[in-house]
């Protein structure tokens, strides 16, 4: 329709030329005319293309010919000369027409290559925020189904190896899910190139099929329905652009998940050692004491007093204790590790806790002082109650651990407006500046604490439950003497109307 429009234009703009060139010929002279029929053909190249450019260059030597060449109203020529007139004007013309038509077509390709490379980069741009194969396969469809106006679907290779349909832009799919499809895509999978409707194999098929490759590695296919039509060298061109953006994203994705795999596998054997190295060294030190203390009261009862039997008993007690808290810790770090570790919240009485914190502390703590300030309301916390005394059992346990006996350990709770602190101040060996973030990462020790036996695992167990609570726990100096955590539990809208009255302190001698 738009070709017939431009074939009438090209006639009216001659028919209304020659009026006027009618109306004022006397006036101009022949050679002037000849040239003013170049300009229909000139405009008809540029807006209609070659076709209308060549009409229009036949129509005007005709009328030309017929209306100013003598004799008028004829189209014989009395002067030979005008034959060779008339073929400069045609050939002419078609040269003007032919390379106006090509500026054209390459002011078109270019537009639309602009377009093309602007779709590309915002396409590249939006493909780098996907985390998820899934959804990145959605939208990579979806873009190129937009851009070429075909059906496209993406082949990935399964669990088993067998490149098989992952995505595609329409749901369900309509195309690419046949035999002879697959079979296609499956070639061009394992060979690495092009094939199908505008590649040099298999040109018959409906569909063009182009492996996602990027550093002599195929990631899977992206096939477009072309149907009988051969894409044009700019549309292939877009297309190989697309399923390289696409192949770079995918590759991406597939590496991060390499990445955490053989991250994952890293700690699981970091985990793995040191479980099995304090079965080795931590447990067996504590087992030891506990088996020897137990078989001389065996063997030898008869030789102990009964301040020797309590003295071998507390052995055997803090023995079995020291093996408890290394045992829960080890179990703790699994569950955080595994994402097992689930919270089971109520209201705790940060008070109650502390007094079963001291309790559990009470039999290892030997001659060190515990003091314990609270404010005059100590609000309730929505927690895990049980989680929670673990986490204080571990700090105040390594104050006591990397303290100097007859030492001063003190807990302070304190209320903010959004949270509640709770410290504890220790004067033992301190912790370095460069040290007060790293210690509470899984299986590190500070080079000051590598002569204490220990497996590094408290502080990031405890570091985890705080984190499941929406809470923060940080280390830092106790006035350039030991060390002080302090842990900040959020506090919930209502926990003002369940306020709990403190006596004020309390102390552990």
């Amino acid at each position: 329709m738009k070709q017939q429009r431009a074939y009438l234009w090209v006639t009216l703009s001659i028919i209304l030329l020659t009026i006027a060139l009618k109306l004022f010929g006397p006036s101009i002279d022949l050679v002037n005319i000849a040239l003013v029929y170049l300009l229909p053909v000139l405009l008809s190249a540029v807006y209609g293309g070659k076709g209308p450019s060549l009409f229009a260059a036949g129509l005007g030597v005709l009328i030309f010919d017929f209306f100013f060449v003598p004799p008028h109203l004829s189209f014989s020529v009395t002067d030979l000369r005008y034959l060779v007139s008339f073929a400069i004007f045609l050939f002419v013309a078609a040269l003007t027409g032919s390379l106006a038509s090509k500026l054209k077509l390459q002011l078109e390709y270019s537009k639309q290559r602009e377009a093309h490379t602007a779709s590309l980069y915002a396409l590249s741009k939006e493909m780098n925020a996907f985390a998820d194969l899934e959804p990145l396969l959605r939208h990579t469809c979806f873009q190129v189904s937009s851009s070429v106006q075909s059906e496209a679907v993406i082949y990935l290779p399964s669990g088993q190896g067998e490149l098989a349909l992952a995505a595609s832009s329409s749901i369900p799919p309509i195309w690419g899910m046949n035999e002879s499809e697959t079979v296609i895509a499956r070639w061009v999978y394992s060979q690495g190139e092009r094939a199908g409707k505008g590649a040099n194999t298999l040109r018959e098929a409906s569909g063009l099929y182009i492996p996602l490759r990027i550093e002599e590695k195929t990631y899977g296919v992206l096939g477009v329905h072309l149907g009988a039509a051969a894409p044009n060298p700019e549309t292939l061109r877009l297309l190989n652009a697309l399923g390289e953006i696409a192949a770079s994203a995918i590759g991406r994705l597939k590496l991060g998940e390499e990445a955490k795999l053989v991250h994952l596998t890293a700690e699981s054997e970091r985990l793995r050692t040191a479980i099995l190295d304090s079965v080795s060294h931590e447990l067996r030190t504590p087992l030891a004491t506990v088996i020897g203390s137990a078989t001389a009261l065996i063997e030898n009862d008869d030789l102990f007093g009964r301040e020797d039997r309590t003295e071998l008993l507390s052995t055997i007690r803090d023995g079995a204790l020291r093996m408890n808290r290394l045992v829960s810790n080890l179990l703790g770090m699994v569950q955080l590790e595994s994402g097992m570790l689930t919270l089971r919240k109520k209201w705790c009485d940060v008070e109650d806790m502390i007094g079963v914190v001291l309790k559990q502390v009470e039999d290892f703590r030997q001659q060190r002082v515990i003091r314990v300030r609270l404010p005059e309301h100590v609000p309730l916390i929505l927690g895990d109650e049980v989680l929670l005394e673990q986490v204080l059992v571990n700090v105040v346990s390594n104050a006591i651990k990397y303290s100097p006996d007859r030492s001063e350990i003190t807990m302070l709770v304190d209320e903010e407006e959004e949270a509640i602190l709770i410290s504890i101040h220790d004067q033992g060996i301190g912790i370095g500046p460069a040290d007060r973030e790293r210690i509470f990462d899984k299986f590190y020790r500070a080079e000051s604490s590598k002569h204490v036996p220990g497996t590094g695992l408290g502080l990031a167990i405890c570091r985890g439950i705080i984190e499941l609570h929406g809470g923060t726990i940080a280390a830092g100096s106790n006035n350039d003497k030991g060390t002080v955590i302090t842990i900040s539990l959020p506090l919930h809208d209502d926990h003002r109307s369940r306020a709990v009255h403190a006596e004020g302190g309390m102390e552990l001698p």
